[in-house]
């Protein structure tokens, strides 16, 4: 437990610190976000304010997993695990690509920044590399950082996203890594088009994470082989990843809460993504992600629907996607949306912590 409290309370003060740096690094620079000219006509005064604030949660994300396995190893503890190191290198990894997104927004004046091609190539890359990794590295129990299988709080054996193995099954599962990293980095993507409404869901999402992977690791097979225990390779190593990515996303929260002062840009959301699709995986809950993480999942479908309704009726679903500007755009105040958003973040945390734990009581009570 010490381990995460390091990892939280590193993570929040590199971010809460760096974060102001930033700012005034662009501001000295005059470099700041450009305004998509069909937004809502009240985002016209965010023009030029600083982006790439992602820099600093990704920096806190880091040296908070660092400060905490340094911790770990000095008190002889396990640290450096393959899954630990795998997932940062999937939020790392997907970070670079924001990076260069908003690198090119910022310095070619291009409010869309990387073509999709190029962002969808970059993403597919990353999840082959995450995809190979995640099944390498058996620890002395033949577990693996992730599983083969499809999972909800445990793994469904039933559903076996190899196809047994051989080469049509090695393709499969890197096509469901594919999507499932593809469809966790644009959701949180999308999610941030209002001042705090990115870093506070993403801080929800890990504080749960940050309770289950902990659970997890109390509960470990590997300590004790009951009915209710998890087989997870190293779930402390993934609550010090969950910590450090709330802590991060707190700190970040202080500078960019409404009126913000700074964009995490897609170098933070991106990156978020990819710790959010990594903590599923790594934790064997990708199911109960879609659950934990409703709001992303919302955000994303309000623009798959907009799009199919447009292309085959040519009206609109929503005034606006992704849906948070519907809102807006229906005399909402931003604050309003961002708050409300935040609530269903909440509940939705709740109901998959619920999930979580009355799973684990009903397995105790198979005893």
């Amino acid at each position: 437990m010490v381990q995460v409290i390091i990892a939280g309370t590193i993570s929040f003060l590199v971010s809460i610190f760096v974060t102001p740096m930033l700012i005034r690094y662009f501001n000295r620079r005059a470099m700041g976000q450009e305004i998509r000219e069909d937004g809502p006509a009240s985002h016209a005064r965010k023009r030029g304010t600083p982006t790439m604030g992602g820099i600093a949660i990704l920096l806190a994300i880091a040296l908070g997993y660092l400060g905490a396995s340094i911790s770990a190893l000095a008190t002889g503890h396990t640290a450096f695990t393959a899954t630990g190191l795998i997932v940062l290198f999937l939020t790392l990894a997907l970070g670079l690509v924001g990076f260069a997104d908003d690198g090119i927004k910022l310095f070619m004046h291009r409010n869309l920044g990387l073509n999709k091609t190029a962002k969808l190539i970059a993403q597919f890359a990353i999840a082959i590399a995450f995809g190979i990794l995640i099944l390498q590295f058996p620890d002395e129990n033949g577990l693996t950082p992730g599983s083969p299988f499809l999972s909800f709080v445990r793994d469904i054996e039933m559903f076996d996203l190899t196809l047994g193995g051989g080469v049509i099954g090695t393709i499969a599962f890197l096509a469901f890594i594919y999507i499932l990293l593809a469809a966790w980095s644009n959701a949180v993507n999308l999610t941030d088009g209002l001042d705090g409404l990115a870093a506070g869901s993403t801080a929800l999402v890990m504080a749960a994470y940050t309770a289950i992977t902990f659970w997890q690791f109390r509960n470990s097979c590997a300590v004790s082989a009951t009915a209710s225990c998890y087989t997870v390779r190293d779930p402390l190593d993934l609550a010090i990843l969950a910590a450090s990515g709330f802590g991060a996303c707190v700190g970040f929260l202080w500078w960019n809460a409404a009126p913000a002062k700074i964009f995490m840009g897609d170098t933070g959301s991106l990156a978020l993504g990819g710790l959010v699709a990594g903590l599923s995986v790594g934790s064997r809950t990708e199911l109960l992600m879609v659950v934990i993480g409703a709001l992303f999942v919302l955000e994303a479908a309000s623009v798959v629907i907009q799009v199919a309704v447009f292309k085959t009726t040519g009206k609109r679903a929503f005034r606006m996607a992704p849906f948070h500007h519907h809102f807006e755009n229906d005399g909402w105040a931003e604050t309003t949306v961002v708050i409300r958003f935040w609530i269903i973040s909440a509940m939705a945390v709740a109901l998959g912590l619920a999930i979580f734990y009355g799973e684990w009581l009903s397995q105790v009570g198979t005893l």
